[in-house]
């Protein structure tokens, strides 16, 4: 091993030492240097030359990313996640026939399908998954995301609050309260434009929360122009503070009538 690839693997060592301790700012400080070490490198993406050491100098890079893009999700920085991502995913793709197998190959995968489904990225969600072999659609970090997918679409809300109980891996529990506040939040909105008010109990049951502690809890924070009386809420203020939003009817009717004309037309 050359000197300039022990300084790596011994800041790196480091580094690992600093990301077990949760130890956050000298794991974020560290990163930040092995990156600039990582573009002395040439054997790495872009350029990929074939160095006497390429092997051990992919095989440690690919390392350094997949601890940048666990340590995003414990600092719940998504932008980080992204960034480090795409340049993790260079491993996955243009260079796995020339390393071993990382175990975390699948999780991270499976992270970065879970994050597009928060962000409500739905077709992206898609071409990732068209990406992925058949064996990595077998893998329980991967369904995982594509069963969440399907809940999330057919409206079966419950089961994808549920399946945070379920999770094939510890980092997903991040990803997964946020899906959780996403689709209470898509709930909420529904009930206060289809509902005058509900019961505690019914609002309860109808945002999926297991006490009547949480709810008031959720609404206090989320939801404060909502009124909590007389055992249950009410949601006059919100309607009332809801922007109106006009169908522009005049301008349809124009356009339609427009599209009529052109159809003469061609006929």
């Amino acid at each position: 091993m050359d000197a300039k690839l022990n300084e790596l693997a011994q800041n790196f060592g480091r580094f690992k030492a600093a990301f077990i301790r949760n130890d956050f700012d000298t794991s974020a400080n560290l990163l930040s240097d092995l990156k600039v070490m990582l573009t002395g490198f040439s054997s790495l993406p872009p350029l990929y030359q074939d160095t006497p050491n390429a092997a051990k100098e992919l095989e440690i890079a690919r390392d350094i990313y997949e601890h940048a893009v666990l340590l995003s999700v414990k600092t719940e920085d998504q932008d980080a996640f992204e960034r480090d991502f795409f340049q993790l995913k260079h491993y996955y793709t243009d260079v796995r026939n020339r390393l071993p197998t990382s175990s975390q190959e699948y999780p991270i995968l499976g992270l970065n399908l879970l994050r597009l489904l928060v962000q409500n990225r739905i077709a992206e969600f898609h071409t990732e998954l068209e990406l992925l072999s058949s064996t990595a659609l077998e893998n329980p970090c991967i369904k995982h995301a594509v069963e969440l997918e399907q809940s999330f679409m057919e409206g079966a809300y419950n089961r994808v609050l549920h399946a945070r109980q379920t999770v094939p891996h510890e980092t997903y529990v991040y990803f997964m309260d946020l899906l959780a506040k996403t689709v209470r939040d898509e709930i909420a909105g529904c009930s206060e434009k289809a509902y005058d008010y509900l019961s505690i109990k019914d609002a309860q049951n109808m945002l999926l929360f297991p006490s009547e502690r949480e709810l008031l809890a959720y609404i206090n924070e989320d939801h404060p122009e909502w009124e909590v009386k007389n055992g249950g809420v009410f949601f006059q203020k919100a309607k009332e503070t809801a922007p109106c939003k006009e169908i522009p009817s005049l301008q349809l009717i124009n356009q339609t009538l427009s599209y009529a004309r052109e159809l003469e037309r061609i006929v």
